[in-house]
């Protein structure tokens, strides 16, 4: 579940921004914008993995889960590819 605050909110109920945090991500907005994300310490270790190092999208991708929520929608390129002139 996606969760989202205000910097005034956080600021004003930082325990409800820590217990929302363990059914998933908290978004924290400044001007409307996201600034900041709260983890759970777990949600966080899978991010990084054991070693310390960030998971690949490879890896996130192929998290086992029923409940695995993973979007991804490539922008299309237009104008970017242009004809080959073999004159």
């Amino acid at each position: 579940m996606r969760t989202t605050m205000t910097s005034r909110e956080f600021n004003q109920d930082t325990s409800k921004a820590k217990k929302a945090s363990a059914d998933g991500p908290v978004f924290i907005t400044d001007r409307g914008r996201p600034a900041h994300v709260l983890l759970s310490i777990d949600d966080y270790n899978r991010l990084v993995g054991r070693a310390g190092r960030v998971m690949s999208l490879a890896e996130a991708v192929a998290q086992p889960g029923d409940d695995a929520d993973f979007e991804f929608d490539p922008p299309k390129l237009q104008g970017f590819i242009k004809p080959v002139d073999f004159d």
